[in-house]
């Protein structure tokens, strides 16, 4: 009767294992790049979605103060009033402004170069232009 038992409770064989683990890796090989290859295109998506977002808030503050902020009052002039700007009806956001998914500040500009505001964050490579990954997400195009 102990025999029996002893059957019935035998572990994993080395074997077994091995061929576990190598089914683990080949799994992670296959689906790991496809994965974090999408983390750049959400990152990508996030900073668009954060530009969008600003340029609702921009849009408010010039309908209240009749103007966009200058270059130098930037985009805290969206939780902050800046001096001279006696219709700011803010904080236009409700919470302190974000850096961009790769953790650097947002450039503002207005007068913009292709609009009254160009807002622009510079991607993964932190870098002015380039592509793929590392191209620049700007709030003048789709």
């Amino acid at each position: 009767m102990k025999k029996n038992l002893r059957r019935n409770h035998r572990g994993f064989t080395l074997m077994e294992l091995l061929v576990v683990i190598i089914i683990i890796g080949v799994l992670a090989a296959l689906v790991g790049p496809k994965f974090f290859g999408r983390v750049d295109e959400a990152k990508q998506k996030a900073a668009k979605a954060q530009i969008e977002l600003f340029g609702t808030a921009l849009d408010g503050l010039r309908l209240d103060a009749g103007r966009y902020p200058t270059t130098e009052e930037g985009l805290k002039a969206l939780r902050e009033k800046p001096t001279g700007m006696d219709n700011w009806k803010g904080p236009y956001l409700p919470k302190e402004i974000p850096a961009d998914p790769w953790g650097n500040p947002y450039v503002y500009k207005s007068p913009g170069d292709h609009g009254d505001y160009d807002l622009v964050s510079y991607g993964k490579d932190k870098a002015e232009g380039g592509e793929g990954e590392n191209r620049d997400i700007v709030s003048w195009k789709d």
